[in-house]
C-alpha cells in the first residue's frame, strides 16, 4: 500500500495545475443548522476532530530535487482559530445569500503554508435566524467518501448524545522536518516504491508468464485492450461537445436541488439501473432542456466522473478517486431510455482496463507541461459526482442538521453537479461556471425540470 504521508500521482497533478485558477480543486460543504450552536462547544468539537483526522493539522510540502514529489508534513505552527471562523450574515438575508457567500469563498485559493480547509461557522441564515457551517477543503484533503467519515467525528446521531460516547483522542506533538530529513525519506520512499514494484511484479510474471503461453490470442488482445483504454484517458479533449456552454472564467454560482431519497431509488429500479444512473439522468435531461432554451441542438456531452478506489485499508480523509471523462448521449426519448443510457455508459468506464493503471498514467501526466493538462480538463462540460451521504438525522453539539449540501469545483468545466443523500433527502449541489452559464436559475429550471422528468419512473415500481 502506497506511503500516506506523500500525495498519490493524481493528487498531484490537483496540486500543480492550480497555477490556473480555473483549475483549483477546492470542495465546499453547505450545512444548514436549525440555529448556532453555542461557539465554545463549536471549538472544542472541531479541535478534537482534527486530532482524528490527520490531513486537518497537516500541510503540504515539496520534497527537495523531486519536483513532482510532494507529501505531508505536520504544521508545527497550528492555529485553529485561523481554520475555525465565525460571521453573521446582514439582516434579511436568505439561503441563496448564505450560497453566494460560500461560492465567493471557495474562489479564494488557500495558504499552502497551512493545513488546507477552512471551516466557518454563518449565523443570520433566513427570517428564522438559522445558521450553516460551510466547511471549504482542498480536495486533496478528502473526497466525498472520505468528508462522509470525516463528519462521524463533528456531528452525532442524537441531540444530546452521553459525554462517554465521545471518543476523546490524546493530541499528538507534531513532528518537525528540515529540508534533511525530507530529501532522507523521500529516498527511503523511492526505495521501498521500487522493491514494492518489484515484489508486484515477481509476483505476477509467473501466472502471467504461463497466461501467455497457454492462450496467446487472448493474452495478445489484453494487452491491446489495455493500451487502447490508457489512450481513452489520456486522449486530448480539449473542445467541449456543447456550443452552449463555452466561456470559462474565475467566477461561479452556486444553486441547489432537493430530490427525495425514496423517489430516486424507485425510479432506478423501475428502469432497472442504480441511483447514479437516475442522477445522471436527471442532469442530463436538465442540460438538454437547458440548451433547448437557448436554441441549440445538442446529442452528447462529455462529463467527468470520479470513481472510488478507496478501500478499508484506506485512513479517514484522503482523496482516493480517480476521475474519468466519457461522453453521454442526452438526447434521450424516454426516462428509462435515458437511466438504460447513462448505466450503460457508465458500465464501460467502471470496466476499463486502464483503471488498474492510473497512478502509473498519473505519474507520466505530471512530467507533461501543466498547460497540456489544463486543456483535457477545460475540454469537459460536466463533473457529476454521487456521495453516499447519511441515511439518518444528525445534530452538530445539539443543533439540527437540516440539510447537508456539497459543491464540487468546476475544475476548468462548465459545471459541478453532486449529489450527497441525507437522511431523507437527496441533496444537490449545482456549481456553474458563471461565464459558461451566466442564468444559474434558468439552468436551476431546467434542472429541477430534468429530475422531475426522471423521478416519473417511480410510479411505476412498486
Amino acid at each position: 500500500m502506497p506511503d500516506a504521508s506523500y500525495l498519490s500521482q493524481n493528487d498531484t497533478i490537483m496540486w500543480m495545475v492550480e497555477a490556473d485558477p480555473l483549475l483549483r480543486s477546492t470542495i465546499i460543504g453547505v450545512v444548514l443548522l436549525d440555529a448556532a450552536p453555542e461557539w465554545s462547544r463549536l471549538q472544542r468539537r472541531v479541535e478534537q476532530a482534527t486530532h482524528h483526522v490527520p490531513a486537518l493539522r497537516d500541510k503540504v510540502v515539496p520534497v527537495p530535487l523531486h519536483p513532482t514529489t510532494l507529501r505531508w508534513v505536520d504544521d508545527t505552527d497550528f492555529d485553529l482559530s485561523y481554520h475555525l471562523r465565525h460571521i453573521r450574515l446582514p439582516d434579511g438575508s436568505d439561503e441563496q445569500d448564505l450560497l453566494d457567500w460560500a461560492r465567493t469563498a471557495a474562489m479564494s485559493g488557500f495558504d499552502s503554508s497551512r493545513p488546507l480547509w477552512e471551516f466557518t461557522l454563518v449565523e443570520g441564515v433566513g427570517a428564522d435566524d438559522g445558521a450553516a457551517l460551510v466547511m471549504k477543503a482542498h480536495h486533496v484533503v478528502t473526497d466525498g467518501i472520505g468528508a462522509v467519515q470525516l463528519a462521524a467525528h463533528l456531528f452525532d446521531f442524537e441531540e444530546s448524545p452521553p459525554p462517554a460516547g465521545r471518543s476523546r483522542k490524546k493530541p499528538a506533538e507534531p513532528t518537525p522536518h528540515s529540508s534533511l530529513s525530507l530529501l532522507r525519506d523521500v529516498v527511503a520512499h523511492d526505495l521501498e516504491g521500487a522493491i514494492d514494484f518489484a515484489r508486484h511484479q515477481l509476483t505476477s510474471v509467473v501466472p502471467n508468464l504461463f497466461h501467455a503461453l497457454s492462450d496467446p490470442p487472448r493474452a495478445a488482445r489484453e494487452v491491446i485492450e489495455t493500451a487502447l483504454s490508457i489512450g481513452r484517458i489520456v486522449a486530448p479533449t480539449t473542445t467541449p461537445k456543447s456550443r452552449v456552454m463555452v466561456g470559462r472564467m474565475t467566477a461561479s454560482n452556486y444553486r441547489t436541488i432537493d430530490v427525495p431519497t425514496a423517489a430516486m431509488r424507485r425510479a432506478s429500479k423501475a428502469a432497472g439501473g442504480r441511483l447514479n444512473d437516475t442522477f445522471l439522468a436527471g442532469i442530463t435531461a436538465g442540460l438538454y432542456r437547458y440548451h433547448e432554451r437557448h436554441g441549440a441542438e445538442v446529442h452528447e456531452l462529455r462529463v467527468a466522473m470520479p470513481i472510488s478506489q478507496r478501500s478499508s485499508e484506506h485512513t479517514e480523509g484522503g482523496n482516493h478517486v480517480t476521475v474519468m471523462r466519457f461522453t453521454v448521449p442526452v438526447d434521450a426519448e424516454t426516462p428509462a431510455e435515458r437511466v438504460a443510457a447513462m448505466h450503460r455508459a457508465v458500465d464501460v468506464v467502471r470496466h476499463e482496463p486502464s483503471l488498474d493503471h492510473t497512478e502509473t498514467i498519473a505519474g507520466f501526466l505530471n512530467l507533461m507541461p501543466k498547460g497540456v493538462i489544463g486543456a483535457m480538463l477545460k475540454g469537459v462540460d460536466f463533473l457529476a459526482s454521487n456521495v453516499p451521504g447519511v441515511p439518518a438525522p444528525i445534530w452538530l453539539e445539539g443543533r439540527r442538521v437540516r440539510r447537508f449540501y456539497p459543491f464540487g469545483p468546476t475544475a476548468g468545466s462548465a459545471m459541478n453537479v453532486t449529489l450527497m443523500s441525507y437522511d431523507d433527502k437527496c441533496c444537490i449541489g449545482v456549481n456553474a461556471d458563471a461565464a459558461a452559464i451566466p442564468d444559474p436559475d434558468v439552468l436551476a429550471d431546467c434542472m429541477q425540470e430534468g429530475f422531475d422528468e426522471v423521478l416519473r419512473l417511480a410510479k411505476n415500481a412498486r
